[in-house]
């Protein structure tokens, strides 16, 4: 099971990575073929900010769908902390357990 997953921007599939893992330029998503190392899948972006990114040195990249040559792209993940638990207990129950 992998360490760390993310989105697919256009149709949301799960994409699993292995910590430290990158995404190469021509990536593209097993779900639905979008491109993966795009302005939309980046941690750095931001719609209220210049240029819709928080990297200030970042080149201005106008359709944020697309794969580009941006060397600031890190991958928006989160830690799949719901694939490392063993059994069928819920999250409640696990917690609820803490205090007995």
């Amino acid at each position: 099971m992998s360490d760390v997953i993310f989105n697919c921007h256009s149709c949301g599939s799960t994409v699993p990575l292995e910590f430290g893992e990158k995404i190469s330029r021509r990536e593209e998503c097993p779900g639905c073929g979008a491109d993966l190392h795009c302005c939309r899948n980046c941690r750095f972006l931001d719609p209220g900010r210049n240029n819709q990114c928080a990297e200030p040195q970042a080149e201005r990249v106008v359709d944020k769908a697309q794969s580009n040559f941006c060397d600031y792209f890190e991958v928006r993940t989160k830690v799949d902390l719901a694939g490392k638990r063993a059994g069928g207990a819920s999250s409640k129950n696990q917690f609820d357990d803490l205090f007995k």
